[in-house]
């Protein structure tokens, strides 16, 4: 999020959304350590990964990359509630269907619209104008 808002960047548009996104994703594994809390498991943190990027070349980059772990979230999700319904927990994979899955779809559909716009809109004007847009929708 903090990347588009830098001086040489310049799209708050992206930098609300992203940080929104990012919020967004720090309530998902609350509510996570919170079930799993509830029924009497232990949370144990571990270190997260950096992104392999620390600069990205235009909004494009930023939302594929974006796409692309959601996407990977979604499978981890998957599997997860594959190995829930193996170890006969109705409870954990009502969890996950109804805190995560309808919402990862969402957010994986809503990912691919935005990159189908941008690609309409072009680099330059065109991400100038669809990050205003995305500044006011947001």
């Amino acid at each position: 999020a903090f990347h588009f808002d830098r001086d040489d960047v310049a799209l708050p548009g992206f930098s609300k959304f992203f940080a929104h996104e990012s919020k967004e994703e720090r309530g998902h594994a609350e509510k996570l350590m919170d079930f799993q809390n509830k029924r009497g498991g232990r949370i144990l943190l571990q270190d997260i990964k950096k992104p392999a990027k620390d600069e990205w070349g235009d909004a494009m980059d930023a939302l594929k990359a974006a796409l692309a772990l959601e996407r990977t979230v979604n499978q981890s999700l998957l599997n997860l509630h594959k190995l829930a319904s193996e170890k006969e927990d109705g409870n954990m994979t009502d969890f996950i269907e109804g805190t995560y899955l309808e919402e990862q779809v969402e957010g994986i559909k809503k990912l691919s619209d935005m990159i189908t716009s941008l690609k309409r809109a072009g680099p330059g004007l065109g991400e100038y104008m669809f990050d205003k847009e995305l500044a006011e929708g947001e």
